[in-house]
């Protein structure tokens, strides 16, 4: 640690007398009782063993932001940067804003945000590889970029977009609170170079001297519900109705007369032209997870049908079992499981680490998830191998209990798929629609995997195909009803999954119609299939009911839109990021956008 400067300027010192001791949350302040184990350790910042003397050094801190005082001139960020040694592509502090009325009556309102050390830190409980720690000093909640293997769920979960994915070095890194200042008294380093005092630090729930408010919520800033952030403002001017973004996102913030509070609203920006945007659809960052999710739960959904029939004696999957398409089928569903996880894995940012993935299976569903699909796969394998080779020692009672295992898996694997993806702070996702596309999926997928080999193989009797075809159809109506209710919903939302919703009709206006008519298809031809119990109809029903799968499962991941803060023109905005990438504007550093290669 450096030590302090005889000459620090007095607003860069740490300074609070008096404190509360409980929060508006009714959290207690005091971070650990005295007397606690965790009191009185080092940090062992850059070696050094000392403790800091601050006598508030265990209590919950946080920012306070006077959005009155400023005039964004980024001196927050660039102090931030430097300190840090944060590339010209991220930043753990950033100015965004928000606009409103008309000349001569403009307003514009400037946020500067960071982490906000976070009572309930989401991106704590979310990150598989245990990289974040709230910490008892100062409640600073630290990540280490050694440890992270760049899944990025943890700039999923955040509402305030704090983690940053680098995409060169593959890996998370975030605002550290400057715990390094704070042990030596000073605060950190964006507070001190604040030129109009909109930024100041201390322990939560202080007002700094010469300010009067110390609100949880100003126009912009996501709800707080989720996490608790630390954070507090100032903001005495009456602002307008309508608050706009300044970026791409199809959003603005009204508020309520009655409560003076801020909600989102759709700002349609861009028209109501619907549009295709096909290579936009399809070349998704998200494309690993596309492959991932469509081919593991079809072999989950294979799996399910193959096992529970077998076990329930129904009679065309005893056929099936007994057929020469039996290990085919086996062998399939392995080289389906293994190019999804192989797909998934070399999505991280350093795939080499992937076994980090299991280190928080107590907290992340994302560690739960991959543990429950592992033992699937586990599972799997086992009930082929013991179906290739019978007359393997222990075969006739290691088979079901392999097939028990896989079942195990599939539950736990399939549940935590779908909670991983129920994020409050992304609400297009947030909706029962996800349960119901991604078991849908499982029926339906896997009922055409099966119906598909059984057709190349020509052992597809009328009642196999009729019962495959009922397992299609139940899949494809589950997902048509839970995509009728979510559109329902987005309609009247007050969140960002209105945004989400606008963009589905407009800039993927055509795909989204085009899958919406390809699954009403599909859905036709399982009917027909169950109904006269053709075998032929499976070739037209599996392309329109895959494409149907592949549009909609990329529409899933392209069309979310986070409860993340305002950008500014340039900074922080989707829209022009897309643009310097299109352009080549993306090859000079100093624009602050890279080209996606993670």
């Amino acid at each position: 640690m450096f030590p302090i400067r005889s000459n620090e300027p007095d607003y860069a010192l740490l300074k609070d007398p008096a404190c509360q001791s409980h929060n508006r949350y009714g959290q207690s302040i005091e971070t650990v009782p005295a007397g606690h184990a965790l009191r009185d350790q080092s940090l062992n910042i850059n070696g050094d063993t000392s403790i800091g003397a601050n006598p508030n050094r265990y209590k919950q801190h946080g920012f306070f932001f006077n959005a009155d005082n400023c005039i964004a001139c980024h001196a927050c960020e660039s102090a931030c940067s430097e300190k840090n040694d944060v590339p010209a592509h991220l930043a753990f502090r950033s100015v965004g804003f928000v606009e409103g009325g008309t000349y001569p009556n403009y307003q514009r309102l400037n946020i500067s945000m960071a982490c906000n050390h976070c009572d309930d830190p989401v991106c704590l409980k979310g990150c598989p590889t245990r990289a974040y720690t709230k910490f008892a000093e100062y409640g600073a909640v630290l990540q280490d970029p050694d440890i992270c293997f760049g899944c990025g769920y943890c700039t999923w979960v955040c509402p305030y977009n704090a983690p940053q994915l680098d995409p060169v070095k593959g890996e998370v890194s975030k605002c550290n609170m400057c715990v390094d200042r704070l042990e030596v008294g000073l605060k950190p380093a964006c507070v001190a170079a604040c030129l109009g005092q909109a930024l100041d630090f201390g322990v939560i729930e202080n007002i700094p001297q010469g300010n009067t408010q110390a609100k949880v919520e100003i126009p912009g800033f996501p709800r707080t519900d989720i996490t608790h952030p630390n954070i507090r403002f100032q903001q005495t001017r009456v602002t307008q109705r309508d608050m706009v973004r300044v970026d791409s996102t199809a959003l603005k913030y009204h508020r309520d007369d009655a409560t003076g509070r801020f909600a989102p609203e759709l700002d349609p920006k861009h028209g109501f032209k619907r549009q295709w945007n096909l290579k936009k659809l399809l070349g998704s960052h998200e494309n690993a997870h596309i492959v991932f999710t469509l081919s593991v739960q079809a072999v989950m959904g294979a799996f399910l049908f193959l096992v529970l029939g077998g076990w329930l004696s129904v009679m065309p999957v005893v056929e099936y079992a007994a057929s020469a398409v039996w290990l085919p089928t086996l062998g399939v569903m392995l080289a389906l499981m293994s190019f999804g996880l192989f797909r998934l894995n070399m999505h991280l940012g350093k795939p080499q680490r992937f076994y980090r993935g299991f280190n928080n299976w107590r907290l992340s569903p994302v560690s739960r998830e991959i543990a429950g699909v592992s033992l699937f796969f586990v599972g799997l394998a086992g009930f082929s191998f013991f179906n290739l080779f019978p007359g393997f020692p222990f075969a006739g009672w290691l088979k079901p209990v392999s097939a028990a295992a896989g079942l195990l898996g599939l539950g736990v694997g399939g549940y935590y798929m779908i909670k991983l993806y129920r994020i409050p702070a992304r609400p297009f996702w947030n909706h029962w629609h996800t349960d119901a596309a991604f078991v849908g999926t499982a029926f339906s997928l896997g009922g055409l995997l099966l119906a598909l080999l059984a057709l190349v193989v020509g052992v597809l009797t009328p009642k196999l195909a009729s019962l495959l075809a009922a397992s299609v159809g139940f899949g494809l109506a589950l997902e048509a009803v839970g995509l009728l209710a979510h559109a329902r919903a987005l309609k009247s939302a007050h969140s960002e999954g209105a945004a989400s919703f606008y963009e589905q009709t407009t800039t993927y206006g055509y795909p989204y119609w085009l899958r919406n008519g390809l699954l009403g298809l599909s859905l036709l031809l399982a009917l027909a299939v169950v109904v006269v119990g053709n075998a032929l109809l499976f070739i037209p029903l599996t392309l329109t009911a895959l494409t149907a799968a592949i549009i909609g499962r990329a529409l899933f991941y392209v069309l979310v839109i986070p409860t993340t803060m305002p950008g500014a023109f340039f900074w922080r905005n989707r829209g022009f990021e897309e643009h310097a990438r299109k352009t080549g504007l993306a090859a000079m550093p100093q624009v602050g956008v890279v080209m996606d290669s993670h």
